[in-house]
């Protein structure tokens, strides 16, 4: 990193006073104030030396991770047999496909058929957050938008229900298109929630600016808001996973020993806790309303940077845009008057426009992980089938991935990352993020051989998911489904790394008032992945597994690779990017009043702030 640049940007933040609104409390001990004369800016030498830590988490971030929580059980619970449902038969006798000691089945359309539906349905679901996070940025604001989208998701959830009963199930062609129509409605519920709720929760934090603080034990140290917004991420994921896992195994059984309607309704009524408790908590939220055609504003700027620049030789084109000044040029202090008139904003904010746009260049490669995140879903999940599983139903395995997960961000949380910052060793986000790569490729890896031995030990050779005796009862490999605890283990392990830290990259670098089209944009690369799975289903049947698992594991290590090379640059100037002073874009905040009945709101209007109660 630059030093005189560095420099440069510390005396910048120093004569930046916060424009957010003070908190209703601040933590015992902590020292925080909004005003900057009240606490001491680190120095460049201090930057360098002073272990960082967190700052306190609000109680009413907890209260967004619950929501989260009921959500993510919801479609967790929802999606996990969805499998099952698709392309197991009903068994014999059954009106609700409950298999009992048997397998749980419903349409019975193969393998082939779930892999392409489960993968449309991850699709549709990742699609729909750039629809969400418009209409938050752009019209409704992010409390709005999530009402609206539970509304969405549940009576997708309810028509699921109709696809399951009794009446319903016994009617294959009938069933699979009321449950088509059932997952594109509770898709977009999901997406408008998912681009939303992420940003929200970070958002209840209220230390924005990096501080040195002195310990009990008199050391020195540096209150880091990244650091309090990725152990935010963390816990929220930790929120995510334990809403998964309770709710996978309570539907995998539910299916198992009742049938596919139980477990769409209990979901269904999980989902509903989540209007109540945001109804209950709305008045002492933080929010920031819309700005109102934020992301043309943005298009337009980058529009105007790209004038006299633009060439279709793409190393041209790189060159043109990576040149010194491409952004200082259309700041509005350096146009003066002829800056051009939708022009209403201050250098600050060309300056996050910039921070965005490589933040959505970050994620660019993330549907390679994904790729591998995805096999999880569908393939991991029948390869279970052809093991030998003990009386566990072939879907329960893969709840030791949110099991993992859970069990390890303590770890992470309280050992590892802290261990890590007490020897000095930066472990920035791009870096977390390229680990994640390579933990998924190994996943994919060991999946590949797992595959390659189930097809040695299967009495059908590589036909083993079709493989059955004389009686029609199915044949398995003798190789115990609790193998597959490593590629899950090492797919939890991942996601810490590479899917908590985009959340947390997505919420630091947006511009403040468009980080729900960033937080989609980084969800977006789901939606990529799956279409990129879509044309890999063709592999997703016997005797093609092992080349599936091994061409996942080689894309994802790839692309571990390049992210790495493309964005090595990029990592040494994570603090002067976390650094840069918030722009003021003549916006409303609702905050908390000191009385909790009341609102109280802040307008920002250049460098003034009047409120009105």
């Amino acid at each position: 990193m630059n030093a005189a640049s560095d420099l440069e940007t510390l005396e910048v933040v120093k004569s930046y006073e916060p424009t957010l609104p003070t908190p209703i409390k601040e933590s015992v001990g902590s020292a925080s104030s909004t005003r900057n004369d009240d606490f001491e800016h680190p120095t460049e030498e201090e930057l360098a030396t002073l272990r960082r830590v967190s700052g306190q988490i609000p109680w009413t971030a907890y209260t967004v991770a619950f929501v989260e929580l009921c959500e993510r059980f919801s479609y967790y619970g929802t999606t996990a047999v969805f499998v099952n449902f698709i392309q197991q038969p009903l068994p014999e006798g059954s009106t609700t496909g409950a298999g009992f000691s048997g397998q749980s089945g419903a349409l019975g359309m193969g393998q082939r058929a779930s892999t392409g539906l489960t993968t449309f349905n991850a699709f549709w679901a990742y699609i729909m957050p750039l629809l969400g996070a418009y209409m938050a940025d752009q019209y409704w604001g992010r409390m709005r938008t999530i009402q609206v989208s539970i509304a969405i998701a549940l009576v997708g959830h309810v028509i699921l229900i109709i696809s399951a009963i009794p009446a319903v199930i016994v009617h294959p062609t009938g069933a699979i298109a009321v449950f088509a129509i059932g997952i594109v409605i509770m898709g977009i519920g999901v997406g408008g929630f998912k681009s939303n709720i992420s940003p929200l929760i970070a958002e209840q934090c209220t230390e924005t600016v990096m501080r040195i603080k002195t310990t009990e034990k008199g050391e020195r140290v540096i209150m880091d808001p990244a650091v309090t917004i990725s152990r935010v991420y963390l816990y929220f994921y930790l929120m995510i996973n334990v809403g998964s896992l309770t709710g996978s195994i309570g539907m995998v059984y539910a299916e198992k020993y009742v049938g596919f309607w139980l477990s769409y309704l209990l979901p269904t009524l999980m989902l509903c806790l989540c209007p109540m408790v945001i109804f209950a908590c709305r008045k002492r939220y933080r929010m920031y309303p819309p700005t109102g055609s934020v992301l043309a504003r943005s298009m337009k700027l980058w529009r105007f940077a790209m004038k006299k620049r633009w060439s279709w030789n793409p190393n041209t084109f790189r060159k043109n845009v990576q040149q010194p000044g491409f952004w200082d040029d259309v700041k509005p202090s350096r146009l003066g008057a002829s800056k051009p008139a939708w022009m209403t904003f201050d250098d600050a904010w060309v300056d996050e426009v910039r921070r965005g746009l490589l933040a959505c260049k970050v994620f660019l490669w993330y549907p390679l992980y994904w790729l591998a995140y995805g096999q999880m879903t569908n393939n991991l999940t029948s390869q279970a089938a052809v093991m030998t599983l003990g009386g566990v139903p072939n879907d329960i395995v893969s709840n030791f991935n949110p099991l993992f997960i859970v069990l390890l961000i303590p770890i992470m949380d309280q050992i590892v990352y802290p261990g890590l910052r007490k020897l000095g060793f930066k472990f920035t986000p791009i870096k977390r993020i390229t680990c994640g790569f390579f933990l998924a490729s190994s996943a994919m890896i060991s999946a590949c051989v797992t595959q390659e031995f189930i097809y040695r030990m299967s009495p059908c050779g590589t036909r083993a998911n079709s493989c059955q005796d004389e009686n029609g009862e199915s044949l398995v490999a003798n190789i115990s489904v609790w193998v597959q605890l490593l590629p899950y283990g090492l797919i939890g392990f991942s996601e810490i790394m590479a899917s908590v830290t985009s959340l947390e990259y997505a919420f630091t670098k947006a511009p403040t008032n468009m980080r729900s089209t960033v937080q989609a944009v980084a969800l977006f690369m789901n939606a990529l992945s799956s279409a990129l799975a879509q044309a890999l289903v063709a592999l997703a049947e016997d005797p093609l597994l092992v080349w599936n698992y091994g061409l996942v594991a080689v894309l994802a290590a790839a692309g571990g690779v390049l992210f790495w090379i493309d964005n090595r640059k990029l990592d040494r100037e994570e603090d002067k990017l976390n650094l840069l002073p918030s722009a003021q874009f003549h916006a409303k905040m609702k905050v908390p009043s000191d009385e909790e009945s009341g609102n109280r709101v802040v307008e920002e209007v250049g460098s003034e702030k009047r409120s009105s109660e």
